[in-house]
């Protein structure tokens, strides 16, 4: 079982990187990958970067040239839905685009030629990520449900309550995890992804995100790779 650990940003890569105790880097499609071991396991991580296709291509060379088993994505988010705040940890349930608008031809959100506007995670890994989000992050306020994604850092309260009143389902927002989604989906590679909400993607956005990155994701991510991997 090869497992896939992707990370968001830099700072939290280099937090699960110190984790592995050999980690040999590999260099693919513009990207560097780390293969190594935890707890026995083998685990390839890597920095998705920032975006849709960027997430879509890294999935791709998980899974076609390290031929990973399953990934798991860390990463923040801003919050949506009311009660979801700053600190607050979201496990994805399923993933849509929400700027993602092929009408007339097909129905808004739906992804051509699928038939479906959302793609759901793997309910077993799933279910394990957020038995170890329990064990690693003790008494955070845990959600579980529908994450969206787009090619926009939302960053402000009229875009915020746009999204919240068109997909009123939606926990929160990112810019990969839909992507990921998708490609697994069509690889038949089971995907889970658990996001830490840095901000209420409104005009705070900006500041709240690069002060949360620096002083909280980064010991979320590893913390929860390590449970996940320890109880494996």
């Amino acid at each position: 079982m090869r497992t896939a650990i992707v990370s968001a940003m830099q700072e939290e890569l280099s937090a699960v990187l110190a984790l592995l105790p050999d980690e040999q880097k590999q260099a693919a499609g513009g990207r560097d990958f780390w293969v190594g071991h935890l707890h026995g396991q083998e685990v390839v991580a890597v920095l998705s970067r920032i975006g849709k296709v960027a997430a879509a291509t890294t999935a791709t060379a998980l899974i076609e040239r390290f031929g990973v088993d399953r990934i798991v994505f860390t990463g923040v988010a801003g919050g949506l839905a009311p009660g979801v705040n700053r600190g607050d940890v979201v496990i994805a349930e399923g993933f849509l685009q929400h700027d993602l608008d092929a009408s007339p031809l097909f129905p808004r959100y739906e992804v051509p030629l699928y038939g479906t506007d959302r793609f759901a995670t793997d309910a077993a890994l799933t279910e394990r990520l957020a038995a170890a989000v329990r064990q690693a992050l003790h008494g955070t306020h845990v959600h579980r449900g529908l994450v969206v994604s787009g090619d926009r850092f939302v960053a402000s309260a009229a875009e915020s309550q746009a999204l919240q009143h068109a997909l009123p389902q939606a926990l929160a927002v990112e810019m990969e995890g839909a992507a990921f989604a998708q490609v697994c989906r069509d690889y038949g590679v089971p995907f889970a992804a658990v996001r830490t909400v840095s901000d209420r993607a409104d005009d705070e956005a900006q500041g709240d995100f690069l002060s949360f990155i620096d002083q909280v994701a980064s010991r979320h991510s590893a913390a929860i790779v390590q449970a996940f991997l320890e109880a494996a």
